[in-house]
């Protein structure tokens, strides 16, 4: 790290927008955008998890679709912090900061079976989900029309992969669970 610092904008401080929202408005709007983007970077780090360390004979479908699901998440991650600094505000970064902004968990470092993993990605998803529906509410009440459509987007993208999820976990499957021959 450099011996000379200029710090352009504290983190939790929100700065002037040219998008003519409300100072405190803009913060509850920010606050929102940040406890996201960290629950994004949970489900990201979940997600690219998963991607490495799928194995089975779906090996093929289910690594693709965690490696899509986890580039999505990412994309929505730079969105989110992208309308945070429109907004005047500064976005959420680094390990500990989103550790600890976060509303969600990460499931840890263990490898779980597929089945436990996608299980464990479905619950995360909904959490999320409940997350960013009440921010849709939130941020549609201050005024803030466009971080609302970016959250109603975020949730259609949230509530298609979790749909997802719950068909990769239907019972109803061609692959055996063991040979009973």
């Amino acid at each position: 790290m450099s011996s000379q610092q200029t710090i352009r904008q504290e983190f939790g401080t929100v700065g002037d927008n040219p998008l003519r929202l409300d100072t405190e408005k803009a913060k509850q709007s920010i606050d929102a955008l940040n406890s996201d983007l960290a629950a994004t970077y949970v489900l990201y780090h979940q997600l690219r998890k998963h991607h490495w360390n799928v194995d089975g004979a779906e090996y093929g479908q289910l690594h693709e679709w965690f490696g899509d699901a986890a580039a999505a998440a990412e994309e929505a991650a730079d969105e989110m912090a992208e309308r945070v600094g429109a907004l005047g505000g500064v976005p959420i970064s680094g390990p500990a900061a989103l550790e600890e902004h976060s509303p969600v968990e990460f499931e840890g470092a263990d490898v779980y079976d597929v089945r436990t993993s996608m299980e464990n990605d479905l619950e995360l998803y909904g959490d999320i989900i409940e997350y960013v529906r009440e921010h849709v509410m939130l941020v549609e009440n201050l005024g803030d029309y466009a971080t609302s459509e970016l959250f109603r987007e975020r949730l259609e993208a949230l509530e298609g992969d979790a749909d997802d999820l719950k068909s990769f976990l239907a019972d109803d499957t061609l692959v055996l669970e063991s040979a009973t021959h």
